[in-house]
Formats: C-alpha cells, sequence, structure tokens
C-alpha cells in the first residue's frame, strides 16, 4: 500500500507541475525550459524554513512565495526575449540555479538538506498533493473560460495585435509566470516534507524536460490532456523499469512522434476520435 500511496503522491505532484507550465507555455505562449528551477526553489525555502522552525504550512506558502517572485523576476525579463531566446534564458535560470545550490554549504551543496521535518504520514501526503492537484485542475478550467484566459489567448497568438486592443501584455505575462512558477514551489514544498532530504540533482535540466514531455505529449494548452500526460508519464517509468535509465531517449522518442503524428497531444488524439466515432454513427445506412 505504501508503494502506491507514494505512486499516486508524486503522480499528483507531477500534475501540479504540468499544469503550472500549462499556464505560462499552453495559456501564455512563453516558452520556459526551467521549470525544475522553480520546483526548487519551493523545496529548498520550505526545507530551510521548517529546518529554522515555522510550521509546515508557513514552510509550505514560503516555498510557493519564493517559487512565484523568482517567476515574477524571469517574467519581467521575458518582456525583452521571445521564443528561441526566451527558452535559452529559462533554460540558463534552471543551470544557475543549480551552480548555486551546489556551491552554497548554508543549503546543503552537493549533499543538499536532510532531516526536513515530516508533519504528515504517506495518506496526509497523498490526500494533501491530490487536494492541491484537483485545486489546480479547477483553477485551470476557470481561467481558461475567464477573462483572464482570452487576454493569455490573445498574448500567446499575437503580442501586437493584443496590444493594440488595449491588453496589458507585460502584466498578463508576468502574471502567467507567477501562478506558473507559485504552482511548482507549492509542488516543491510538498515534496521536501515528503521525502526529508532534498539533492540539487532532483532538479536538473533533466526533470524539465520532463514536465515538458507532459504538457506536450498530453496536449499543450488542454488542462484534462497535461493532466493525461503528467499521470503517463508517472506510470510509466514505474510499469516499464527500463525507462528510468532512458528517460531522454524515451521522452525524446515520444515528444518527436507526438509531434509528427498528433501536434495536439493525447487531447488531441481524443477529440479526433470522438469526431471520427460521431461522425460515423451519424451516417445512416442505405
Amino acid at each position: 500500500m505504501d508503494y502506491y500511496l507514494s505512486v499516486a503522491t508524486f503522480g499528483a505532484l507531477n500534475v501540479i507541475l504540468a499544469l503550472g507550465l500549462n499556464l505560462i507555455s499552453g495559456f501564455c505562449g512563453q516558452v520556459s525550459l526551467g521549470h525544475a528551477a522553480f520546483y526548487g526553489l519551493g523545496a529548498y525555502a520550505a526545507a530551510l524554513c521548517s529546518v529554522a522552525g515555522l510550521p509546515f504550512p508557513v514552510a509550505v506558502v514560503a516555498g510557493m512565495l519564493v517559487a512565484g517572485i523568482f517567476g515574477i523576476v524571469v517574467g519581467i525579463a521575458a518582456l525583452r526575449v521571445r521564443e528561441d531566446f526566451l527558452a535559452i534564458v529559462t533554460m540558463g535560470v534552471g543551470f544557475l540555479f543549480l551552480g548555486v545550490v551546489r556551491k552554497q554549504q548554508w543549503l546543503g551543496a552537493e549533499m543538499g538538506i536532510a532531516k526536513i521535518p515530516s508533519p504528515l504520514d504517506k495518506w496526509g501526503y497523498a490526500l494533501l498533493a491530490i487536494g492541491a492537484a484537483v485545486a489546480l485542475v479547477l483553477l485551470s478550467l476557470h481561467v481558461r473560460r475567464s477573462w483572464m484566459g482570452r487576454a493569455f489567448g490573445a498574448v500567446a497568438q499575437d503580442e501586437d495585435a493584443a496590444r493594440s486592443i488595449g491588453i496589458d501584455v507585460a502584466g498578463y505575462k508576468i502574471a502567467a509566470f507567477f501562478i506558473g512558477t507559485a504552482a511548482a514551489g507549492l509542488a516543491g514544498g510538498i515534496y521536501a516534507h515528503m521525502t526529508q532530504i532534498i539533492v540539487p540533482d532532483a532538479f536538473n535540466f533533466i526533470q524539465s524536460i520532463t514536465i515538458l514531455a507532459m504538457v506536450v505529449i498530453g496536449g499543450i494548452g488542454s488542462t484534462l490532456g497535461v493532466v493525461a500526460g503528467a499521470v503517463l508519464l508517472t506510470l510509466m517509468p514505474e510499469m516499464f523499469r527500463f525507462i528510468n535509465d532512458y528517460k531522454l531517449l524515451v521522452y525524446g522518442t515520444l515528444l518527436l512522434a507526438v509531434m509528427r503524428f498528433s501536434p495536439e497531444g493525447v487531447a488531441g488524439l481524443v477529440r479526433r476520435l470522438a469526431r471520427t466515432a460521431q461522425a460515423r454513427g451519424g451516417r445512416r445506412p442505405a
């Protein structure tokens, strides 16, 4: 039972991470290749707060805020760059984060931070992570249908056109980065307390690519598709153990296959199959 609870918890954390990136890249069209850095920022900030004696809820909220504030900084930087250059900037953020935590002794350097207080049992963390994931799903669905979601969509389609009709492009870009990175910080705070130890390699570039793969394979811009992608890529390494040794190869192959055969990911494939079934069902026999 402990194993299944652990898989469910990590699956929920991956859903939170993927939905946060989807809000940045899928909703607002801002490319990000360093999402794991914000995951790590939330984990380290929450861990330091707990080690210092702050209550668990305060530590997790602190992790969210730290990640969100750094997200605002990246969002401001994103105002001057687009597309490929933005991808390079966010990738650099990820490498900068790793470079800093690996050299700072007060952050544990390569050994990370251990003996993090853990106030909940496995059931508690599973319920907390799943509840947070469900809340983020509902938030994403609401944002998609709201005026904010329509503004995000306009920014993603054409920034100049959005600006010409009075949309605050800069404000919405920064808002997208804040919400998306704060979600990553939430996942990091839960992760740190659940595992009771964090090390830099848990938040490396491969983790960023894994989160991106969840979004793209699920269907970038689709909330439920991204949830499916996160669950799929959580279960695959558990069902097929060899994948753990070839993650980049497997995920790269999956991304190429999705881009070639179903650019809209799992969500687009499901929609096409539904339309095909509906069309066939609507035909009348001669």
